[in-house]
């Protein structure tokens, strides 16, 4: 007897048991059943035992004695090696440089507290991959205390890799708002998280051009005071000599224009940053910028006295131009029907005086921030406005235009490269939103000293190091645009937009192979299905384990190759 998968057009196939008998000469074949209804196991089962095999139930030959996650540790641990991140950590091998790399690890995989890490990593291969067996959350917390003592050596060495005489460094600011009162580096202000009332501590992340981190500043100061000490740094403590720093309108301010000339070190050191926007409307006010110019072309070089040894880079975007305008009209009719409501409210009677009525009113006109376009008349029982068409019309002419500025020379950097560098802070603020969401979680911060919160800030400034190679060498499977090298192509004024490729793998959520696409955190998951059981023969008298690792599929084999292929 044997068994038959007979093929059946459309529907599933037909799995019949036969025998083979002899009429003659002729050997034929009879149906004995049909099996079709029996899943594909019992059907292997069968097979067997029809070639004279004896069938054992599972668990009487081994039995699963512990399971650990294993692909997505090796996944990180792969990269890390690729990167020499131990060596980078420090040169010499030690408890406390092991106890790092796993706390790397374990950021990047299921960021949490450090008491977290050690109960969540015993269910992964992490221990035993990175030597940390037994290490409590006070181990982790003096591996941070001795992580910070070697934070400068650490940068300066990724400073060697990834920044060069005359390239652009990336600077931006941010920050994470701070459970509890008691660190020195937290304090109040515009909290970025959204977290009204919550003290918080500001960071800033210098990188190379490609976004890539290098560099960390923890403090309490504002914007710009942060981007003198970090030149400081290119250059004393990373031995970078020429330099062109990018920072924002809010960082590389007038004041700090000057205190740039004002350096006896201030030769090797440019700058592109953007003006603000009243400087803007003066420049527009003195008919130094003629709107009329950008009927023709959305970019354009201009100079002026107030900015001298300065390019101005006047650049126009329609479709800015067109949210802008949109959300202006958006906030004005949401304003005007608050405002209509108080003006019922007044009519009935519900306030005491003008004063009752104007704090109701500033609270409606500062929630949309369009107090400026409106002029008020507030009187004991009666409450009225007029918009200020004039101020709505000069708010409107600023829309989807924007002013670069740079020090550079234009032999040095064209004007299509020097916007394109500008808008290339976008990467810093990839980095930053990395930091906060899901990935990285570094907010809330939840420890107290200062040393503490520095420490676990350069942490995870490290965590996303490791991230940011991985995620480059999984654009092939992941919603990233491949074809990096077109950005250098396009008009560096209109919307960016990904390539064909990229919006073809966005709309069929597929790959070329059909295989499935997906985000960091997905890809990160999958691989967490690759699973090293432990396993004993319950017949065996010495009860010695044995290890049985899930066999990867395809996607999970293709982004391990890809990890394991990373080139600094």
């Amino acid at each position: 007897m044997h068994i038959d998968i007979v093929p059946n057009r459309g529907s599933p196939p037909a799995v019949l048991l036969r025998e083979s008998f002899r009429e003659g000469k002729k050997v034929k074949k009879r149906t004995l059943a049909n099996l079709s209804s029996l899943s594909e196991s019992q059907v292997e089962a069968m097979r067997q035992v029809l070639k004279g095999k004896s069938m054992v139930p599972a668990d009487q030959l081994f039995q699963r004695v512990e399971s650990f996650q294993q692909g997505h540790v090796q996944a990180v641990r792969s990269a890390m090696q690729r990167l020499g991140f131990a060596e980078l950590v420090a040169s010499r091998p030690s408890p406390e440089r092991d106890r790092v790399c796993a706390m790397v690890a374990a950021q990047i995989l299921e960021p949490a507290s450090k008491l977290a890490y050690t109960r969540w990593w015993g269910t992964t291969t992490i221990p035993q991959t990175f030597g940390v067996g037994g290490a409590s959350e006070d181990h982790l917390y003096e591996a941070l205390d001795w992580l910070l003592q070697h934070q400068p050596t650490v940068e300066k060495k990724l400073a060697s890799r990834h920044l060069k005489e005359g390239g652009l460094v990336l600077y931006d600011l941010s920050s994470s708002y701070f459970e509890g009162v008691t660190c020195p580096l937290a304090a109040l202000g515009h909290n970025r998280d959204g977290k009204k009332g919550k003290l918080q501590v500001n960071y800033g992340l210098l990188t190379d051009s490609r976004g890539c981190p290098v560099s960390v500043f923890k403090g309490n100061s504002g914007d710009p005071k942060t981007l003198m000490p970090q030149v400081d740094k290119a250059k004393n403590e990373f031995d970078i000599q020429r330099l062109v720093l990018v920072g924002d309108r809010g960082m590389i301010t007038q004041t700090q224009i000057d205190q740039f000339r004002a350096r006896d070190d201030h030769e090797g050191i440019d700058w592109i940053g953007a003006l603000k926007s009243g400087a803007i409307r003066k420049l527009i006010d003195s008919k130094k910028i003629q709107m009329s110019l950008f009927d023709e072309r959305n970019i354009f070089e201009l100079t002026s006295p107030e900015f001298p040894n300065e390019r101005l880079i006047a650049c126009r975007n329609p479709e800015l131009a067109k949210l802008r305008a949109h959300k202006r009209q958006s906030l004005l009719a949401a304003t005007q029907k608050e405002l209509e409501k108080v003006q019922r409210m007044v009519a009935k009677g519900k306030f005491e005086d003008r004063a009752a009525i104007g704090v109701r009113v500033g609270k409606v006109i500062n929630k949309y921030k369009v107090a400026k376009h409106y002029a008020l008349r507030i009187d004991d029982k009666s409450l009225s406005w007029q918009l200020r068409d004039e101020r709505v019309a000069a708010e409107a002419a600023l829309d989807g235009l924007y002013i670069v500025r740079t020090s550079l020379d234009k032999a040095e950097m064209d004007t299509d490269s020097t916007v394109r560098s500008y808008k290339q802070l976008s990467l810093v603020e990839r980095a930053f939103r990395s930091f906060k969401s899901i990935d990285l979680d570094v907010r809330p911060i939840r420890h107290r000293s200062e040393n503490r919160v520095r420490a676990h800030i350069f942490l995870c400034m490290l965590a996303y190091y490791v991230k940011w190679h991985m995620n480059e060498a999984w654009r092939p499977l992941l919603f990233c645009d491949e074809d990096q090298a077109a950005k250098n192509r396009r008009d560096p004024v209109a919307p960016s937009l990904r390539s064909k490729d990229a919006m073809k793998k966005v709309a069929s959520r597929r790959l070329e192979d059909e295989s499935t696409v997906h985000s960091f955190t997905t890809l990160i998951q999958r691989l967490a299905g690759i699973v090293r059981n432990i396993c004993y023969i319950p017949a065996s008298k010495s009860g010695a384990t044995f290890e049985i690792v899930t066999t990867p599929d395809k996607t999970q084999q293709r982004a391990l190759s890809l990890v394991e292929a990373i080139k600094m």
